[in-house]
């Protein structure tokens, strides 16, 4: 864990520096970024090349990192002296960040901030300054393969029910019938627990309490949403087990949960296909968020040059295009025809419920002031849990040991 440490002590190092060099001549700006889908680079790079057509002297490149070390690897980059100009932060990581006083306000780089919806934008302030911009506020939504449901003689339910029962009988008949895998939590794969908040909140569980001081594993929502999901791999193998991978989006699963940023990837699909908001669990329907923001590095070697290109960046025309895979936290933007202008694979009452709807209702993914560390422990802890005969309550008790020393830091 010392390379975590490490790496936020160097944020933490970086706050009230200032970008050392000037921005006079020739400027390349260098944004990390998680996604290498190529519909999104290409997005980002027509912004950049319009952004050059008016400031011939700034060229914009993007360096895709693999998700799932993306933080480490970004405070990697900054402790080895080397920081991004602009980076693209995830929320877990978004308390650190902003924390630190490594990034550079950005209200005086954004276009109409009043637009900006305050519950989207909260967990980028400090003392009342935007510290990061939220370009990405993007609720889960479950994507299904309707002809694989039809295949195994079973349909989608709707409305009231659609619930995770509904679901994982769905998803379980579905796997059985096929040979193929019922439902996947995309980016899971037994390692990011993050996004099983997606399941978990449907029990009204929390990873720790409001003030992030009190370990929330070990309690009764939390030990009954992880024993309905182990039972619903194990028992009724309607998730993949632990080292077999599908991919929706291939058609080798009958479900998924993700975001409408991968959206674009059905769009050559062979199979049918429905979006729809999360199942209700027993707390009833709820919502959540997974955010990105930009945030510009004071340390970086151009820092005023990354701050004018993030003002281009995030203006009203270009969050509007960003918009077909980003949900903007603009307000005015968030309506069904606006959103479906930029998301032609999209019918406006899917992203009226799941997008728009989730926005309004919804909560960030868990996140706390050093999360990377949090999430190793975390992450170790229920590794025990990924067994057929694992004691779930025993497992959980054995997080909040883990965690408890970080959670009061």
């Amino acid at each position: 864990m010392r390379r975590f440490i490490a790496g936020f002590a160097a944020i933490a190092l970086l706050a009230g520096c200032s970008s050392e060099a000037a921005d006079d001549g020739p400027v390349t700006l260098r944004m990390t970024t998680w996604s290498a889908n190529p519909a999104h680079v290409e997005l980002f790079n027509t912004i950049a090349a319009d952004y050059k057509a008016s400031n011939p002297d700034v060229t914009v490149t993007f360096e895709a990192l693999p998700l799932e070390n993306y933080t480490t690897t970004v405070t990697t980059q900054i402790a080895g002296g080397n920081p991004p100009d602009i980076a693209w932060i995830l929320e877990g990581a978004a308390p650190d960040f902003v924390a630190s006083g490594a990034l550079v306000p950005l209200d005086g780089s954004v276009d109409e901030a009043a637009d900006l919806s305050p519950a989207a934008t909260a967990l980028w302030r400090q003392d009342g300054k935007l510290m990061g911009y939220p370009f990405s506020t993007s609720p889960f939504g479950v994507f299904v393969n309707v002809d694989m449901l039809k295949e195994a003689g079973q349909t989608l339910p709707s409305g009231d029910g659609w619930t995770w029962d509904s679901a994982i009988a769905a998803a379980s008949a579905t796997a059985a019938k096929t040979g193929k895998q019922g439902l996947v939590v995309r980016d899971f794969d037994y390692k990011d627990w993050t996004n099983l908040a997606t399941v978990f909140r449907g029990w009204g569980a929390e990873a720790w309490s409001a003030d992030g001081k009190t370990c929330g594993f070990d309690q009764k929502p939390m030990v009954d949403a992880m024993t309905y999901l182990h039972k619903a791999i194990f028992t009724d193998k309607a998730l993949p087990a632990p080292g077999v991978a599908a991919d929706f989006f291939a058609g080798e699963s009958a479900m998924t949960i993700a975001q409408i940023s991968r959206a674009s990837l059905l769009k050559d699909a062979k199979f049918g296909w429905e979006l729809v908001p999360l199942p209700a669990g027993p707390s009833g329907k709820y919502s959540v968020i997974g955010q990105g923001g930009l945030g510009v590095l004071k340390k970086g070697k151009n820092a005023d040059a990354a701050a004018a290109f993030v003002k281009f960046f995030t203006s009203p025309a270009n969050s509007a295009k960003l918009a077909q895979f980003f949900p903007p936290p603009r307000q005015s933007q968030l309506t069904s025809d606006t959103l479906a202008q930029a998301n032609p694979l999209l019918k406006p009452e899917q992203l009226q419920n799941v997008v728009i709807d989730g926005i309004a209702t919804g909560v960030v993914k868990p996140s706390h002031t050093g999360s990377a560390e949090i999430n190793q422990a975390v992450r170790g802890a229920l590794d025990p849990l990924w067994k057929a005969d694992a004691d779930v309550a025993g497992v959980l008790t054995g997080v909040c040991t883990a965690i408890d020393p970080l959670l009061a830091k």
